[in-house]
């Protein structure tokens, strides 16, 4: 939400400015987003915008942290012990890629420039990563890896492909495909 210690208001207005962003981020891009596209969206006036919002980065930082929200919500706990682990780690990547994937598509060099950025998101993925690690080692589902190591490269790995796959404008479901593939080869080679 806006951040509120420079006296900004936030109310129902403030909330539909954001969606109205989203949703036109969705339809056109994060490049091609204006105050003046929500203002004739919405049928409002500068004023209305400018007393809830700096400027549109300000928006589009809104909606980049939602987006980042919902891929986060997709890692679930560990996968039940009726399915097999690596199954599970590749449906959880795979469905992480796949949440963003057509987001990214929108959002393409805003997010990319955010998340190269942000060092609270780096910490966050490479702490998730870490903790399924730290579960399959424990499980003996792979070998004594080094955890700190091993999460840096995965993260780099699914953050790469992904990037890449945004960037040349893959299919969605040669992406997916092609992601399983290459991250299921990753994940046997640190089985025990």
């Amino acid at each position: 939400m806006p951040d509120q210690s420079d006296h900004r208001i936030h109310d129902a207005m403030s909330d539909k400015i954001i969606e109205t962003a989203e949703a036109l981020v969705m339809q056109d891009g994060a490049e091609d987003l204006t105050v003046r596209k929500i203002l004739r969206t919405l049928n409002i006036t500068n004023r209305v915008f400018y007393n809830r919002f700096h400027n549109i980065g300000e928006v589009l930082e809104i909606v980049y942290r939602s987006t980042i929200m919902k891929v986060r919500e997709s890692i679930t706990p560990p996968a039940d012990s009726r399915q097999d682990f690596f199954d599970y780690v590749i449906d959880v990547v795979a469905n992480t890629l796949l949440i963003s994937y057509d987001t990214k598509m929108r959002f393409n060099q805003y997010v990319f420039e955010n998340d190269s950025r942000s060092q609270l998101n780096y910490n966050w993925w490479k702490a998730e990563i870490s903790r399924i690690i730290d579960y399959a080692k424990q499980q003996h589902f792979i070998r004594d890896v080094d955890t700190d190591i091993m999460s840096y490269a995965i993260w780099c790995f699914i953050r790469g492909y992904n990037a890449d796959a945004v960037g040349r404008n893959l299919p969605r479901d040669e992406a997916e495909r092609n992601f399983r593939y290459s991250f299921r080869i990753l994940l046997d080679g640190m089985k025990v």
